[in-house]
């Protein structure tokens, strides 16, 4: 037997990691400035996280949800407090796709209907309902497209708006943020327009905040450069640090729960309830969420004066550096060559940044020439090859 074949790997294989570094087995050091899709969020192999985890494998791992389970309790008011986002109940599931996929589900549950309107460019995940609001055709099989959904331009509000008006829309999905679709930014006062359009014609919003959350857009969640409440936002990648978990928190003015409403083998189990734990206490006792907006914008200014970078993109340590050329061949050279990750998006020309919300100046400084000298002899190399 042989994995299923699916994914584009470099040729390096990491076994291990430490702080804003990773290692592969013939001892190489890399800086590590994409986390594995924003996974990361307090550093490799974290020492509180770790010994957090160690715990709870020696007591007890796994058990359903049918038994009472306090961690869930002390994640839920360990969120509150860190987030300060009040008047809102937690639903633990695994992954950002999962956690996308209920959103829909609930939403629906709430108002009957079934249309979506999401953003172009917008990613949500790839299980069923998820994919189906996702806007790339290739990853949507037949069995997906059981409705409809309206796409619309992340800045065309009038345009969101008017699609909410025709009041047969289930649920507004959005990223205020959009990671994957190439770290274009949404408006305050659009968000402020589009929630307000929402609660006019009941129409759920969503905010997926599955990479932008946590600290990296330098607010807990993106979309807080706004004065709404959204119905439900969605979450996932940092909250575990690499282990599986993704959660939804539910407006309690919006829904109330039924049994058997929603449901999940795996999801808010005990070593996972932990790992979240753990990620939080980090990030509270190190302030990791204030490091995240000003290291960030630090990082983004020296970024600026590179030359070859036409434009930038996202907020706090989501930082988007799109070129006049595609990045590709750029991305492996920077891995294979100078020890270096950064990760892609939809937009080719974009090198997408997400870094461990705990990284210092001094890492900073050091992607910098990783990058400057990456550009250098990448660019010797395909004049030379011209």
């Amino acid at each position: 037997m042989k994995m299923f074949d699916v994914y584009s790997v470099y040729d390096v294989e990491l076994v291990k990691g430490q702080g804003a570094y990773v290692f592969d087995k013939a001892g190489n050091k890399y800086l590590d400035f994409y986390g594995g899709h924003a996974v990361i969020s307090i550093g490799h192999t974290h020492p509180h996280y770790v010994s957090r985890l160690t715990g709870q494998i020696e007591k007890l791992v796994f058990y359903s949800n049918s038994v009472v389970n306090t961690l869930q309790d002390q994640l839920a008011e360990k969120l509150a407090k860190v987030s300060g986002i009040e008047g809102y109940d937690l639903f633990l599931v695994n992954s950002g796709a999962e956690a996308n996929e209920n959103a829909l589900k609930l939403a629906s549950f709430g108002n009957g209907k079934s249309k979506i309107i999401a953003l172009k460019n917008g990613f949500h995940g790839r299980t069923s309902a998820a994919v189906n609001a996702t806007d790339n055709k290739k990853i949507q099989a037949a069995l997906n497209k059981g409705f409809e959904v309206e796409y619309h331009a992340i800045d065309d509000v009038d345009s969101i708006v008017a699609s909410i008006q025709k009041n047969d829309a289930c649920a507004v999905i959005l990223e205020a943020i959009q990671g994957i679709g190439g770290m274009d930014c949404i408006t305050a006062e659009a968000l402020a327009k589009i929630s307000a359009t929402c609660k006019e014609h009941n129409t759920a919003l969503i905010l997926d905040e599955v990479q932008a959350g946590y600290g990296r857009s330098g607010s807990f969640f993106a979309y807080e450069i706004a004065d709404i409440k959204p119905d439900i936002i969605s979450m996932a990648k940092g909250m575990g640090n690499g282990f599986p978990i993704g959660g939804l928190l539910i407006n309690t003015e919006s829904y109330k729960a039924k049994k058997s409403m929603l449901g999940t083998t795996f999801g808010g189990n005990h070593l996972a309830c932990v790992a979240g734990l753990a990620v939080l206490e980090v990030i509270e006792k190190e302030n990791l969420i204030h490091n995240s907006k000003h290291l960030g914008e630090q990082l983004a200014n020296s970024i600026k004066d590179i030359p070859e970078v036409k434009q930038l993109k996202g907020r706090g340590l989501m930082i988007g550096a799109e070129f006049d050329f595609p990045i590709k061949e750029l991305r492996k050279h920077l891995v294979l060559n100078h020890s270096l990750f950064t990760g892609s998006s939809k937009n080719p020309n974009m090198l997408r940044l997400l870094p461990p919300l705990n990284i210092n100046p001094s890492h900073a400084d050091e992607f910098i020439e990783k990058l400057k000298a990456g550009i250098k002899s990448y660019t010797n190399k395909t004049m030379a090859t011209a």
